[in-house]
């Protein structure tokens, strides 16, 4: 089981400095196979704190929906083509299973071969009794099902058709059937009628199998030995020897076809394709069609490999794809609870301070861990990030104590480190339009409508005019192409605390935004700088009542 400590869609710096730090706590403690993660790119100002604090970025996943590698089966017992149906039979037996796949020298697999086909195989109907006396095998495959010796001529390993024959008559009919079935290659089963044996030595059938392990008279080998067939001596009577032997078939002459994933299927879309299909097993083969497992049925009951902790957000509207189809096993979060609910009880800590760095940091008090030094460099600066070093409204007294203690951990000076990543990658100017929007965007959902808020820090407002137009397009492309009933982007002037608050979608919300205007679609907020303590409240206050106009 994997566990993996991510943040929230367009990641800022106090998602991607909280997951890893909260994973590398997970690892302190001894949490097994636990990984941070980020769910979107990084940015100029993430790139540098992770550089400063030497820390490598954590993975990227862009969906962490179960696959099918999560719970197939990759020991699968398997058998060549070449291989009898009687070994088979056996595996299938000892190992309690319905099926094997049926691979080739290459381990590419070919089909399928089922229980249920290979006991119609062995017990045919009547209609088609007569034709399964004729196998596809080789005559030491043959020898081998009824454990035979072979006592004249040799058994070849070089399979062909074979016609199956019993000698249990009189000389007569015997030699009328032998004329009926002259171009056939014709292994006879028979007991101690020497008659019999020497009138097949005759029409130089390809074997005589002599059942009961009854002794074969010394002129009958010879004459065998002459005319080139083969004389093999079995332990058991005539019909469990007839039995076994059908067994000798080869394993490639009894394919099912079959319906394979890949390992990276998502678990979803291979159980929609298997509830339609009758098949009792399917394959999972790479790019080369060679084998690497197998998936029953019953896998699908199994639970997922992976388990997410979520941190700076508890929306599922927000988080990485597939995160619905995962257990979500805690959650560390500083913003509003956006309808979360879980199966069973989870860790939850939801806290009002300025940063989820700022819960983490106090985790590490809580389980007596002395946070690492690099750690506590990421905690201040998505501390600092987060509450714009502790000049947001969001900022707390517990921020300001936990952002002194992180500081002495890592030696590093806040009002230098707040400056040193302020300064660095102006959204404005590095990112183009459409990247503006969903660099730090969140997807929220109330009274049924859907809309997203989107935030970058400038430390002022001197390329905004010139980028205005081009957002506003972003914007517009953004909001219709995702369907939503606004979407906003607030650009936060660190240095003055003011924001500008540009806005695409419904007219009738937009009419109810009661800040001063900057133009067509932009409002001025003074003293507006955070989105979840400030603005998302009154957004949602504009909602109420607006229809979808």
């Amino acid at each position: 089981m994997q566990t993996i400590v991510i943040g929230h869609k367009n990641p800022d710096m106090d998602s991607i400095c909280a997951a890893v730090g909260y994973a590398r706590l997970k690892q302190l403690l001894g949490v097994p196979n636990v990984i941070a993660a980020r769910a979107g790119n990084t940015n100029a100002r993430i790139d540098y704190v992770l550089g400063r604090f030497h820390v490598q970025p954590p993975v990227f996943l862009s969906d962490v929906s179960p696959r099918v590698a999560d719970v197939m089966q990759r020991d699968a017992i398997s058998v060549t083509a070449d291989s009898a149906v009687y070994d088979a039979i056996q595996l299938i037996a000892e190992k309690q299973l319905r099926g094997l796949p049926v691979i080739d020298g290459n381990k590419r697999c070919l089909g399928l071969l089922s229980a249920f086909k290979l006991s119609h195989y062995l017990f045919p109907s009547r209609e088609e009794a007569s034709a399964a006396r004729i196998i596809n095998a080789s005559l030491a495959s043959i020898v081998k099902t009824f454990g035979g010796d072979v006592i004249a001529g040799e058994a070849s390993n070089e399979a062909s058709e074979t016609l199956f024959m019993v000698g249990a008559m009189d000389l007569y009919t015997f030699s009328q059937r032998m004329l009926r079935q002259k171009d056939k290659k014709i292994v006879l089963f028979v007991g101690d009628r020497e008659h019999i044996q020497t009138a097949a030595i005759v029409s130089k059938v390809r074997a005589i199998v002599v059942t009961g392990g009854l002794a074969v008279e010394e002129r009958v080998l010879e004459a065998a030995k002459g005319s080139g067939v083969t004389i093999v001596s079995s332990p058991y009577d005539t019909a469990t020897t007839v039995l076994l032997a059908r067994g000798a078939v080869r394993a490639d002459h009894l394919l099912e076809p079959f319906t394979s994933f890949s390992p990276e299927t998502s678990l979803e879309l291979a159980r929609e394709r298997a509830a339609n299909s009758a098949s009792f097993i399917f394959p999972i083969v790479d790019e080369n069609g060679q084998l690497l497992g197998v998936l029953s049925k019953s896998d699908f009951l199994k639970p997922p490999g992976t388990r997410l902790i979520l941190v700076d957000h508890n929306e599922l509207s927000q988080a990485v794809q597939g995160a619905d189809k995962v257990p979500i096993t805690e959650i560390l979060d500083h913003h509003r609870i956006g309808g979360f609910a879980s199966d069973s009880p989870i860790h939850f800590w939801n806290n009002p301070v300025g940063s989820t760095s700022t819960i983490v940091a106090l985790c590490y008090q809580q389980m007596g861990v002395p946070i690492p030094s690099d750690v506590a460099g990421l905690l201040m600066a998505g501390l600092i990030s987060d509450t714009l070093n502790l000049t947001s409204p969001t900022a707390t007294p517990v921020d300001t104590r936990v952002l002194d203690h992180l500081s002495k951990i890592a030696n590093a000076d806040p009002a230098e480190l707040a400056e040193r990543i302020f300064s660095v990658g102006s959204p404005l100017l590095t990112l183009n339009p459409d990247q503006v929007i969903t660099a730090d965007c969140k997807e929220y959902e109330e009274h049924g409508k859907r809309f997203t808020v989107s935030q970058i820090e400038e430390l002022n407002f001197s390329h905004l005019a010139e980028k205005q137009a081009s957002l506003l397009e972003a914007l517009n492309r953004h909001c219709e192409g995702r369907g939503l009933f606004f979407a906003a982007l607030l650009v936060t002037d660190i240095n003055t605390q003011n924001s500008l608050l540009l806005v695409s979608g419904s007219t009738a919300f937009q009419q109810r935004i009661t800040f001063p205007s900057h133009g067509p679609h932009i409002w001025e907020l003074d003293g507006i700088v955070s989105r979840k303590k400030q603005l998302l409240p009154y957004l949602l206050q504009c909602m109420i009542g607006v229809g979808a106009g």
